[in-house]
């Protein structure tokens, strides 16, 4: 973080000042701002965020042993350390992230993009700070560190020499991503899509496209959208941009983009294509698996277009890229048995790509294997959802579909009503008798895909059979 006084920060947050030992209202404090007291250094700051299963004020002394100066709380705590005293915590984190960025914008040339979809955010994340960081100092979130703790923790770690930063926005409800870009007001607005991943929390694909283009909203009106014009939500997003003012930047398949892929060739290498963008084709050769990464890819491109990177240059260093992140089509195993760990996350969207992915990339003397778990947050649509997956799964040819865990019987029960039986579907009820069936059920040739939302943990299964195959 940038260098504030005490006094400076206990202002930005609105919190009563209560000074501690040698410290003074001058005191300095420039170090790491983080909730996690175990990420704590020289001169940070701990905010002690209350939590459902734990309270962070309790670890407001293995802080301060680490190296924090400063503890940002909702009650006084009986450690020798300056504290700010606040109301809520976590809006005062928010508030403290809103004013450093804004210090930091009006010293220097800090260009901030905001990222936003349904699916694809880290990735496309990961993507355009490896296209900037060759600009100038890129600050980007760590993992997927996009909601009201995570993105203004990554905004807190600007510095006056920081040219980007690259913010992820997730949804947790209508008003989320309103509210996060509103800290920092983007200079550039990324939708990837509208899907149904969340849909159940905001009752209907059309009350997430609405919480999607807070983005664009809020964004500076100076400032650039840039939109998938494939996804029919997102492109008429346009209409709100030009209302404010803002240019716009289409990306996507579609003659209309800008920025445009075609000829998409998918292996277990990875994903190729040809970008049109400004009369110029560039081939990109992308070592990430998967076609759906290839929007991602563009979305990345077109953002760093606005910022004045060439399409070239993008393109040579995103095919620097190995991995989108870990737990995303990670490559795991060995030529005999190969893993794609996708278990970080999963909405209908993404299994339906990964599922295509999967048999795009096995050969014809190889053979297909789907270790499927549940889809979270899907409300009323998840029958249907994990109906529409188990068809799928089957349509596809998937030779061995492994379903885990009772919340993902259903889509069990759909391949089986398709056709997949005979052992061909089988359904386990944990990843432990997962692991012991692929254990002795997986052999040389198989491609095997690992697929499920976050809160089911099959990422673990995953790195598991990616260890025991290496």
């Amino acid at each position: 973080m940038i260098a504030l006084s005490l006094a400076e920060i206990a202002e930005a947050i609105g919190g009563e000042l209560r000074i501690a030992g040698t410290d003074t209202a001058g005191t300095v404090v420039d170090g790491t701002v983080d909730t996690d007291s175990r990420t704590m250094g020289p001169r940070s700051i701990f905010v002690a965020k209350p939590g459902a299963e734990t309270d962070g004020h309790r670890f407001v002394g293995a802080a301060v042993d680490a190296g924090a100066a400063l503890a940002i709380v909702e009650h006084a705590v009986d450690v020798e350390v300056s504290q700010i005293v606040v109301a809520d915590a976590v809006v005062a984190l928010g508030a403290l992230a809103r004013e450093v960025v804004r210090r930091v914008r009006e010293k220097g040339d800090l260009k901030i993009i905001g990222i936003t979809g349904s699916n694809g955010k880290t990735t496309t994340k990961n993507f355009l700070a490896r296209i900037l960081s060759d600009e100038g100092e890129t600050v980007a979130p760590v993992k997927s560190f996009n909601n009201e703790v995570g993105a203004p923790v990554t905004m807190l770690r600007v510095t006056e020499t920081t040219r980007f930063l690259v913010s992820e926005f997730g949804a947790a409800a209508p008003g989320s991503i309103a509210h996060l870009a509103g800290l920092v007001e983007p200079d550039v607005a990324v939708v990837l899509m509208v899907g149904m991943a969340h849909a159940g929390g905001f009752g209907g694909i059309e009350e997430t496209a609405k919480a999607k283009s807070e983005l664009v909203a809020a964004a500076r009106t100076s400032g650039t959208a840039v939109l998938n014009v494939d996804d029919a939500r997102v492109a008429a997003m346009r209409d709100l941009a030009e209302s404010r003012g803002m240019r716009v930047v289409g990306f996507g398949q579609s003659p209309v983009a800008e920025v445009r892929a075609h000829d998409i060739e998918v292996s277990a290498s990875g994903t190729r294509c040809v970008i049109e963008s400004a009369g110029r084709s560039i081939p990109l050769d992308l070592r990430v698996l998967g076609a759906h990464h290839i929007t991602n890819a563009l979305a990345a491109i077109a953002a760093a277009g606005v910022l004045g990177v060439s399409a070239e240059d993008a393109v040579a260093r995103l095919e620097t890229v190995e991995i989108a992140e870990r737990w995303r089509m990670q490559p795991l195993g060995s030529e005999r048995v190969r893993i794609i760990n996708d278990a970080y996350n999963a909405s209908p969207d993404s299994m339906a790509a990964a599922l295509r992915t999967l048999a795009q990339i096995t050969g014809p003397d190889e053979r297909t294997v789907a270790v499927l778990g549940a889809m979270s947050e899907l409300g009323e649509s998840a029958g249907e959802e994990h109906d529409r997956i188990g068809l799928l799964a089957v349509r596809l040819n998937i030779r061995r579909i492994v379903v885990v865990g009772p919340e993902a019987r259903r889509l069990y029960l759909s391949a089986v009503g398709e056709g997949s039986w005979d052992s061909e579907a089988v359904h386990l009820p944990d990843q432990d008798a997962a692991f012991e069936y692929l254990r002795s059920e997986l052999r040389d040739g198989d491609r095997v895909l690992v697929k499920s939302s976050n809160s089911v943990g099959l990422r673990h299964l995953g790195d598991r059979l990616g260890e025991l195959f290496s």
